[in-house]
């Protein structure tokens, strides 16, 4: 040796490396639950069984951030070349009318019903949830095993236990207030607080609610005792939903949409999920030549930022259930180039069509997203929610399952695209994403956190098209995030100089924590190679064999 590193090492600026495997890779953000995942596909099941079984391992080790109260959603590549997309997401009660909603909530807020504000949480935020069937439907028409096969890893976690990782006992004990009834401190607040980093928990009542899924099927959650748990827990804290809302829930099969940058094709979810927003935000950058300059450079950032406020103040006015209401066509190139013809050099602060605070409980939202890629050619993005955490703050009876709040999305404006209807869905932002970067290479994606996951799409996008990054690079590289309010947050591994550069642009910059931008996963299928990265901003783990 004489004495200095090789070429290869001096330019490798990544916290970790990518992980490369030849049979199987799962990524997600708890590392009980990518083992659990990858157990599977060692044992024969393929990357959409994994997918159930990490998802679902999610939600015994990670239950701040999901549940079996909340929504599924798939994007996926099979190794037929099919590209589909799975939405298992409810709508609101049939019997929830914006007048009547809106005069129940006021009531409650002691104001006239033309002021009354959706609320965060509670009863009339709880829309029907989707996962269970979302898991049934995804094994049976996509996996191999058995649904009870699948489940048992986060079986075991419930009844037997877990250690508590660092970062998730942190958002236990932020979370902890909204467990407010005994019902929900006692399915999750074990000795009557949350629990403390490394402490083994168990979460029994969720345990046998999964147990019973796993061995008579969804239809007892939507049918049986524990959906009468969950109507009688809604309705005794006066909300709408009842058990013929559960009964009707069935997930379905959706055409994803699409654009190209770069050569590579990127696949969304139609609305009512926001996934048009980061074609439209790609597209727009696409149009301004955002890529061109350095990722770190103001030119870059300032560009990319400008975009995604168009995209995101478009898509919160204008995304919505497409079965109510019809959507522009956001996501062409000829309307991103009538937005770029709009972004000059200095930051603007105002856009124009809709306003960002009319969805502005979405902003912090968090989640968990996973991706699997197998050997025979499956690739999966799965993403599973109950939107804040801890979703409603309703735990329904004594079944563990604490229901999402998913319906504080919807407006109480009559006017508004995204006004609450009965069965209607809101505004939803959970979008998993899937790329293809040619015929054999494929990717499976998604960055967490409400408002910021199209961006973090972006962002993730241009690092992998533009940059030539690593997978893991693309994961662990600065990120930025337009606000409702206005502000630009950004991490403060920027340099001084790039954010001084900003702020005279007219950007509003802020230094906000790593947890602000979102966990990230991604998994690839390049030709046969295997790999996939996860993100340091969260307890990220990726299992690979």
């Amino acid at each position: 040796m004489d004495g200095q590193q090789s070429p290869d090492l001096d330019q490798f600026t990544s916290r970790r490396s990518t992980v490369y495997a030849p049979n199987g890779i799962v990524a997600t953000s708890q590392p009980l639950a990518a083992e659990a995942g990858a157990a599977i596909l060692r044992e024969g099941g393929n990357a959409f069984d994994a997918a159930v079984t990490t998802a679902a391992a999610l939600n015994v080790v990670e239950p701040t951030s999901t549940g079996l109260g909340g929504d599924v959603f798939a994007l996926y590549k099979t190794a037929d070349d099919e590209v589909g997309a799975l939405r298992s997401c409810g709508g609101a009660p049939d019997d929830a009318t914006l007048e009547r909603v809106r005069d129940r909530i006021a009531a409650e807020q002691d104001v006239e019903p033309d002021a009354a504000e959706m609320p965060t949480y509670g009863p009339y935020t709880i829309t029907v949830p989707g996962t269970a069937r979302g898991w049934e439907r995804t094994v049976e028409d996509l996996g191999t095993l058995s649904l009870e096969r699948v489940l048992e890893p986060a079986i075991e976690y419930a009844t037997e236990g877990f250690p508590v990782s660092e970062i998730i006992a942190n958002q236990w004990a932020e979370a902890a207030s909204v467990l407010r009834d005994d019902n929900a401190r006692e399915a999750y607040l074990p000795d009557g607080r949350a629990p403390e980093v490394g402490e083994h928990v168990r979460l029994p009542a969720l345990g046998e609610t999964m147990r019973r899924i796993a061995e008579e099927g969804a239809d007892v959650f939507y049918e049986g005792e524990i959906a009468e748990e969950i109507v009688s827990a809604v309705q005794s804290r006066d909300g709408f939903l009842t058990l013929d809302d559960l009964v009707s829930f069935e997930p379905e099969y959706v055409d994803p949409i699409s654009t190209t940058y770069g050569g590579a094709e990127i696949f969304q979810l139609p609305p009512s999920n926001q996934g048009i927003v980061a074609l439209e935000a790609l597209n727009i950058a696409e149009a301004l030549g955002a890529g061109d300059h350095p990722p770190d450079s103001p030119e870059r950032i300032h560009l990319a930022v400008e975009a995604a406020k168009r995209a995101l103040t478009d898509g919160l006015f204008h995304v919505t259930d497409s079965d109510y209401e019809e959507i522009p066509e956001l996501g062409s190139k000829a309307y991103a180039a009538e937005r770029a013809d709009e972004i000059g050099a200095e930051a603007t602060p105002d856009v124009d069509i809709g306003h960002p605070s009319a969805n502005g409980s979405a902003e912090d939202a968090d989640t968990v997203l996973l991706t699997v890629a197998d050997e025979q050619g499956n690739v999966v993005s799965y993403i599973n929610s109950r939107f804040k955490d801890f979703g409603s703050g309703v735990v329904a009876g004594d079944t563990g399952v604490a229901l999402q709040n998913r319906g504080s999305s919807f407006s109480l404006d009559p006017d508004h695209p995204n006004r609450i209807e009965p069965g209607k869905r809101p505004f939803h932002t959970l979008i998993p994403g899937l790329a293809r970067f040619d015929d054999t290479d494929w990717a499976a994606f998604g960055v967490m956190g409400g408002y910021m996951q199209p961006q973090g799409h972006l962002q993730v996008l241009l690092n992998l098209l533009e940059d030539g990054m690593s997978l893991q690079e693309a994961m662990d590289y600065p990120r930025w995030r337009y606000q409702v309010d206005g502000q630009l947050a950004v991490e403060g591994r920027y340099d001084g100089d790039v954010l001084t550069k900003l702020a005279r642009r007219g950007h509003e910059v802020r230094v906000r924590p790593p947890g602000h931008f979102g966990g990230s996963q991604i998994a690839r299928n390049d030709d046969g190679t295997l790999s996939g990265a996860t993100d340091p901003r969260k307890d990220g783990s990726v299992v690979g064999f």
